[in-house]
């Protein structure tokens, strides 16, 4: 199951404070548009009656030509909906479910659901479109879903990994018929599973924590796969214990569980195709009471395949990069301000050196509480960070609000394990076009629309509960985007 640590607030961790803050003041790049996505088949959102849904814990992927296409979860056994803008974000249609096609599926949405994750083929298949791919959770498995035709239909396939027990699983896309899926085992290992005929049949696993880092197993917290198209490198990102001997006191199963925590954080690189790892360390901070095992720790790759790292100590976001595919890292460096506290990072990069950030933000902070038991007065919005020289240490972070406050109070991080408000769940999305350089954010929220719609139930007397919880997109409208031209 999806687990978290609680983390600390080390004296590494406010010098990185104090040598990162001064690289930039909040400035606004642009407006967002914002608006609810539909449930129902062929819904176009927004100015429909129809936008509304219950889906939460989404994800996003822009394909070649500039179409987004976005994912949300019904929850396990409930299925996944799925959507796709072909103006630039402006405007989100519901395809058809990802999984609807099963034989066994007597709801319209079975039989996946669980933590969607989805990916979008880098190169063109034969019938000249982008594969898409929607992977999910089941009870026995994890269901990959594949589109060839831009979401009009989908092919549904069941994966039997390795083990018995799978859980929070990622999906990457390269070539035109490659795609390769990762999750937590059964013993909370990292696999890493690849198809060759665009997620028909996996026939390869491999491990993604190498034997030299084989300590870590069962006290690691995964993070998302990603795989660069131009030299075919898979990354694997997850935080971890960072020596041997400290499963004594790591969060999972230490004798002193929890006076260690998750300090560092790991990319596992593959350079053979997903046959093998390597795990390089991105950055270990010394005070080992810090954790970066907070949903997630991220993983993107930019054109020039230079790789970055986002990651979070459940109070500020910090990046890494690394211009030799993985192997060696700068940072951390600062994306947020030195107040306030931001969780749930998720990045997309664009042209060399230029990336986008997402995280959910509050101005409340007390040095003293977790964001799981912050008071009813913590008001979360969706920020937005971009970088265009993110590969200069200490380079300019430009900062926005991009929606309307999305919850009140505080935001559980423990997985199904969680016993407070988990209505923003585990994580969310951003995808720039490359075709315009411009964002669409794809994002939780749990508040009352009195100018509508809303779900059924969903009113004043349920705002900011799990009634009104749904799936909401933030499109970036103006300012400066992180492509080019198109890439050729």
């Amino acid at each position: 199951m999806r687990r978290i640590v609680l983390a600390g607030l080390g004296a590494a961790v406010t010098l990185v404070f104090a040598l990162a803050a001064a690289a930039a003041a909040p400035t606004k790049t642009g407006g967002f548009a914002n608006y609810s996505l539909a449930e129902t088949t062929g819904t176009t959102c927004p100015g429909n009656s129809a936008c509304s849904n219950i889906a939460a814990e989404p994800a996003i992927r822009a394909d070649g030509d500039g179409r987004f296409f976005g994912s949300s979860e019904n929850g396990l056994g409930g299925g996944t909906v799925a959507f796709r803008s072909t103006d630039n974000g402006l405007h989100y249609t519901t395809l058809a479910s990802p999984d609807g096609v099963s034989q066994t599926n007597d709801t319209g949405f079975a039989p996946g659901g669980g933590d969607t994750d989805l990916a979008v083929a880098p190169d063109k298949n034969a019938a000249g479109s982008y594969n898409v791919y929607v992977a999910s959770l089941s009870l026995a498995n994890i269901d990959v879903s594949t589109s060839t035709d831009a979401g009009a239909t989908w092919r549904l396939s069941p994966v039997t990994t390795p083990e018995t027990i799978d859980d929070r699983e990622w999906i990457a896309a390269d070539t035109n018929n490659k795609v390769c899926i990762s999750y937590h085992d059964a013993p909370q290992g990292i696999t890493v599973g690849c198809s060759t005929d665009a997620g028909l049949t996996f026939t390869q696993f491999a491990s993604a924590i190498d034997a030299s880092h084989a300590f870590q197993i069962s006290e690691n917290s995964i993070g998302n796969l990603a795989i660069d198209p131009s030299s075919h490198v898979i990354y694997q990102t997850y935080s971890a214990i960072t020596t041997a001997a400290e499963t004594t006191c790591a969060p999972q199963l230490g004798v002193s569980a929890g006076t260690c925590n998750y300090h560092g954080v790991y990319m596992a690189v593959s350079t053979d195709g997903g046959a093998s790892f390597t795990d390089y360390p991105v950055y270990i901070n010394p005070d080992a009471t810090v954790g970066y095992g907070h949903q997630f720790v991220n993983v993107s790759v930019d054109r020039a395949g230079n790789v970055y790292s986002v990651y979070t100590d459940d109070h500020h976001v910090y990046y890494s990069f690394s211009t030799d595919h993985g192997r060696t890292w700068s940072g951390p460096f600062l994306i947020t301000t030195t107040s306030g506290t931001q969780i749930f990072p998720w990045s997309t990069a664009g042209d060399a050196g230029k990336l986008d950030v997402v995280y959910y933000q509050t101005p409340y902070y007390d040095g003293v509480n977790t964001p799981d038991n912050y008071p009813a007065s913590a008001a979360w919005t969706v920020g937005f960070a971009q970088n265009l020289k993110a590969l200069a240490p200490g380079s300019a972070w430009s900062r926005q609000t991009a929606s309307p406050t999305n919850h009140f109070g505080g935001v559980c991080e423990s997985g199904v394990t969680c016993t407070g408000n988990r209505d923003l769940f585990d994580d969310f999305g951003v995808a720039a076009s490359p075709t315009t350089g411009l964002a669409s954010i794809i994002y939780s929220d749990d508040q009352f629309d009195p100018s509508g719609p809303n779900t059924s139930g969903c009113d004043a007397s349920t705002n900011n509960t799990g009634t009104c919880d749904h799936t909401a997109i933030a499109t970036q409208t103006a300012g400066t985007g992180i492509f080019g031209s198109k890439k050729k």
